[in-house]
């Protein structure tokens, strides 16, 4: 046993070292693929880094999850071959079996973007997923996978796992406010997650002297209440005892923890070329650090203490080389002196799309219903459909849980939208911080790990504070990860346009929303509908946004009596009024306008017909209804009470002229508030969103055909 490495055993040192050569080597050829032509996109190493990895994983169960970052091949890698010692007794003494083999195929093929790769070549380099090893994913977005692994961390705890959650990140991570806002959450909630940061010295070209000011980073770690360690990065015997030391804290229910691995990235940020190279640090510096190289230090070591013969160690070393180089033959074949692609390996076209959403099975087998379809009924308010649906899903699915801001007070929230909820599921209607990102991505990443939850943004305008959890996360991960995972998140937030509460309130998201891939949009304008809808939502394995509006709370209506079990379909629209002359399209409390402004304008012989979108993501948008009710009336008017600059009129206008342009006898209108911040002073505010008669008089001159 080697003396400067405790009471690690001798085939689990061999294994280190193995592991660290498998990833240089690995490392070293696909910068030579990428070099050739063969990896389309920037090709993050870890060279240099690899110590951290092999002692990291040391440390951890099969069953244990990574999270990682845009720099991620050796921690793919070292957790690939710790799963199989776990699973399947994998030791690279022995023989190496085929799954092995099959699984650096996948890795090298995502890489170069190939079909057979992980994420079927969506995600390349810096997007790698392999749920069965415990991967949950890699991330580009510095820091933007850290709410996502404590998400994944709180889903160990709430179904009282013992498994521990690494999540992998960067010094240059360390200054991102989603750091900061998960570290948080992770310790409030005693969550079982090391943060485990390599400190490579460098974020890019910029020196961690120059963006910190504290000499070590795990002396962050005491702002919020949990421990932080210092590790040599370069030696993985440190970085094992650090780590298991950390694990076990975890296990322990002791909440979170912080490793720092001293370490040092050989060649420049991306590519083959060295730092120094680009002026930004010096030789010297780089052959300091390169004298502590694990690739050739740590086997030496093994090697001068009688841990491994040098015999065996040419074993490994032509067993690894021999993994790699069939990885490569796998993906790339030699032409004219250059590697190129397998070109019968390559994603086929048609498959672009595939998984921007779910495929809809989780629908199967449900009736959809309208209120017509019921007999017997019961009139409620709407905030008081919001917590009755809410609650019949914390009843009827133990895997349901609420977070947001002040939900867990007051009885259940400032607008009682969780009302009587938090006495009954005190655990599972949780109050959080005021940090939107921390939260959000930690449901997405719950909702990856099988949970389902529902989240509360108090004010549209919040969101962008969450924007990359919203949208580079949660709306994209599915597709990103090529369809392996879901995102069955719901997230609710109220639009409080017509209440005084200024332009940092009074967001309508719809908008917003639609500008970005992977979201369904519902925004029912009553009970019934917002219990179908919401039905709907919790069902889905997408991300689904409920707009409320703060205005319909207090309104009553109808819903089937003794029923919260129904469902109305995503993606139906539906006619609220028949009529001959002009088509109105609106949704949420516009409905309602436009709804009195029908009835005025039959008495002046105009009958228009109302049509309640329900759901506004452009994709799921219902022409078939709008077509249907063009064929008849011939001119459109679309109705939405957000800012035209936030508006859906124009994509709906655009599909509508494109689809429906022989049926229209005229140009299409659309009326929307004005593109400024909405006031605090009640009747400047009142002057921003459309209004009765505006509404009116647009109708009747679109029916009229005078516009």
């Amino acid at each position: 046993m080697c003396k400067d490495c405790g009471d690690i055993e001798n085939k689990q040192l061999a294994f280190m070292a193995f592991e660290i050569f498998l990833i240089r080597e690995f490392e070293q050829n696909l910068l030579k693929l990428a070099g050739d032509g063969c990896v389309h996109g920037p090709v993050h190493t870890s060279i240099g880094e690899e110590a951290c990895a092999a002692g990291a994983m040391a440390a951890l169960q099969g069953t244990d999850k990574i999270a990682s970052t845009h720099r991620a091949h050796h921690h793919y890698l070292a957790k690939l071959l710790s799963y199989y010692q776990h699973s399947e007794g994998f030791d690279p003494q022995g023989d190496i079996p085929a799954v092995i083999q099959e699984e650096i195929n996948t890795l090298m093929g995502e890489i170069m973007g190939l079909k057979i790769g992980c994420c079927g070549g969506r995600g390349g380099s810096m997007h790698l997923r392999h749920e069965k090893i415990g991967v949950i994913g890699t991330n580009a977005i510095v820091a933007g996978g850290v709410p996502l692994a404590t998400g994944a961390a709180f889903a160990a705890k709430y179904r009282k796992s013992s498994d521990v959650v690494v999540c992998f990140l960067g010094d240059g991570a360390i200054n991102q406010g989603a750091f900061h806002e998960a570290a948080n959450l992770a310790e409030v909630w005693q969550l079982p997650i090391v943060y485990f940061v390599e400190n490579n010295q460098y974020a890019v070209a910029t020196s961690i002297r120059d963006t910190t000011a504290t000499a070590d980073l795990a002396d962050k770690a005491a702002a919020y209440g949990f421990p932080g360690v210092i590790v040599d990065g370069m030696d993985p015997c440190a970085v094992a005892k650090g780590m298991s030391d950390a694990v076990a804290h975890c296990r322990a229910g002791k909440g979170a923890i912080m490793v720092e691995a001293k370490c040092y990235r050989f060649p420049h940020h991306a590519g083959p070329v060295d730092g120094s190279s680009f002026g930004y640090r010096e030789k010297e510096e780089e052959k300091q650090w390169q004298q502590r190289d694990a690739h050739s230090v740590f086997p030496a070591k093994l090697i001068e203490q009688g841990v491994l013969s040098a015999e065996q160690w040419e074993e490994l070393k032509d067993k690894a080389q021999r993994l790699v180089k069939t990885a490569v033959d796998n993906c790339a074949e030699l032409v004219d002196g250059k590697l190129q692609v397998r070109g019968e390996l390559w994603p086929k076209a048609e498959t672009v799309e595939l998984g921007l959403h779910s495929d809809g099975k989780e629908f199967e087998g449900v009736s959809f219903k309208e209120v017509e379809d019921f007999g017997e009924f019961e009139t409620i308010g709407y905030s008081d459909a919001i917590a009755a649906v809410t609650g019949r899903w914390l009843e009827k699915d133990d895997d349901v849980f609420v977070v947001g801001e002040e939900i867990a007070n007051f009885g259940g929230g400032p607008y009682g939208a969780t009302k009587g909820l938090p006495a009954l599921y005190p655990d599972r209607v949780r109050n959080t911080p005021i940090s939107e990102a921390g939260f959000v991505g930690l449901a997405g990443g719950a909702a990856m790990s099988g949970l389902k939850p529902i989240v509360e943004i108090m004010f549209p305008d919040f969101a962008l504070v969450a924007a990359d959890q919203l949208f580079n996360q949660l709306g994209k991960l599915r597709h990103m990860y090529g369809n392996s995972t879901d995102m069955p998140v719901v997230v609710r937030t109220r639009i409080a346009i017509g209440c005084g509460y200024g332009g940092q309130h009074s967001m309508d998201p719809v908008g917003i929303f639609s500008l970005f891939s992977g979201w369904k949009v519902v925004a029912p304008s009553n009970a019934f509908d917002y219990i179908g809808l919401f039905n709907s939502a919790m069902r889905s394995k997408n991300p689904v946004l409920m707009v409320e509006h703060h205005a319909l709370y207090s309104r009553k209506s109808d819903v089937p009596k003794g029923d919260l079990d129904y469902y109305v379909e995503i993606g139906k629209a539906k006619v609220v009024r028949k009529g001959s002359d002009v088509t109105v399209v609106s949704y949420s409390v516009s409905l309602g306008l436009c709804m009195e402004a029908a009835q005025k304008l039959a008495e002046q012989g105009i009958d228009a017909e109302l049509i309640d979108l329900r759901t506004l993501s452009p994709g799921d948008i219902d022409y078939d209804t709008i077509g249907d009710s063009l064929k008849k009336t011939g001119i459109l008017v679309i109705v939405e009470q957000a800012p035209k600059g936030l508006s859906i009129g124009a994509k709906i206008t655009d599909h509508c002229q494109r689809e429906f342009f022989d049926y229209l006898d005229g140009p299409i209108v659309t009326v929307a508030g004005r593109d400024i911040p909405s006031p605090v002073s009640k009747m400047l505010e009142a002057t921003c969103a459309p209004s009765l008669d505006e509404i009116k008089q647009t109708i009747f001159e679109a029916a009229k055909r005078q516009l």
